[in-house]
């Protein structure tokens, strides 16, 4: 993936093209040129997600302005939508703004949006467009994706994990389950041992997602999950918790089997250079021994220390490696971090740490400079 102009070129005028094809033959009467010149008028000037807000915007104008009467046209739209993509994996965003199209003109017919967008789901996902029922209509909304944990369709059940998510990516957030995710985790019991993968992961996203407030509630579920000896949850349970363990909780170490106060002595990390070129790579060496007369199960991480632009450091946690220690034994680990510019994080110029981390706790650090020409 070449970033963002590569996703966002998604929605395109061959999405565009799609689109109207689409509702076309599903029964909706428009010009196809005028759906067209009005919907390619702005589009390439927009990113992603304004992308997907003008096509809706577009076809807001061109469909009836009868709710009931466009959804009846869209819940069809399936039978005339290709199943399989071309090598291009962001060709599904076509059906983004389709989706999202019933959480803008469809929230206050709640019994006819609901069952259209457990029927568009599988086309893309409609984990954006439920949270808008959510809010407006959460009792109903809930109720119903409870059903949805029994949906015969993986893509169903996965929207009732994945929708009810506190802090979604890209979504909004639902503050009613970040005050308290009670209900949801109410929901989780019903996927947790669901047969899909797909299904499984938004389920241990979910609960991360809860981690970053609630951390004992989630390790509470996870000990309560782990205790009928389920060996399908041991993967969600190391996947929902992987915030936890990046932030040093104490009591996520023994819930994943780690030795809860290990004996090592952890050398300052030997760095390949002190100083460092904006887009070159770091390489990092570090020794760990263990001091122990008993085996020792240890998480490895390592922070980078990002100099800002106020001259502060913000430390930004990486994984590296989960090590079986035997009595007495020494491990050389390495490692390169690149330095490169991104879209996502600006570097500056400056003194920097690079901080390793034994189940979360500082354990050595070193410093280099990173120059910037």
């Amino acid at each position: 993936m070449e970033g963002n102009p590569v996703m966002k070129d998604g929605l395109g005028e061959a999405a565009v093209e799609r689109i109207i094809e689409a509702l076309l033959m599903a029964g909706a009467d428009f010009s196809p040129k005028s759906f067209r010149n009005d919907a390619l008028s702005a589009l390439h000037q927009l990113e992603l997600k304004d992308r997907v807000r003008h096509l809706i915007t577009v076809m807001g104008r061109h469909l009836p302005s009868s709710f009931p009467k466009t959804a009846a046209i869209l819940g069809g739209i399936r039978n005339h939508w290709p199943d399989n993509e071309d090598d291009n994996k962001h060709q599904v965003f076509a059906a983004w703004p389709i989706i999202d199209y019933v959480a803008e003109y469809g929230l206050s017919h709640p019994d006819i949006a609901l069952p259209l967008l457990r029927y568009l789901t599988p086309m893309f996902s409609a984990e954006f467009a439920i949270r808008a029922f959510l809010v407006q209509h959460p009792e109903e909304t809930y109720n119903q994706m409870l059903f949805w944990c029994l949906d015969s369709d993986a893509h169903v059940r996965r929207l009732a994990s994945e929708g009810t998510r506190p802090r979604l990516p890209w979504g909004r957030q639902l503050s009613q389950y970040i005050d308290d995710p009670g209900p949801v985790i109410s929901l989780l019991e019903n996927l947790k041992d669901d047969p899909s993968d797909y299904v499984r992961r938004s389920v241990a996203n979910n609960l991360n997602d809860i981690a970053k407030d609630h951390p004992e509630l989630v390790i509470e579920t996870c000990r309560r999950w782990k205790a009928d000896k389920v060996s399908a949850r041991h993967w969600i349970i190391r996947h929902a918790t992987r915030t936890l363990v990046k932030d040093g909780h104490p009591q996520v170490f023994p819930l994943l089997g780690f030795t809860p106060k290990p004996e090592l002595e952890v050398a300052a990390p030997e760095l390949s250079t002190p100083h460092l070129l904006l887009g070159d790579d770091l390489g990092i060496t570090l020794r760990v021994a263990s001091t122990s007369a008993e085996k020792q199960y240890v998480v490895i991480d390592y922070a980078v220390h990002y100099m800002k632009s106020n001259g502060q450091a913000v430390p930004k946690v990486f994984k590296w490696k989960n090590l079986h220690l035997k009595p007495g034994q020494c491990v050389i680990l390495e490692k390169s971090q690149p330095f490169r510019k991104i879209t996502t994080r600006r570097h500056y110029a400056g003194t920097h740490q690079i901080e390793i981390l034994v189940n979360g706790k500082p354990a050595s650090q070193t410093a280099f400079e990173l120059h910037i020409v």
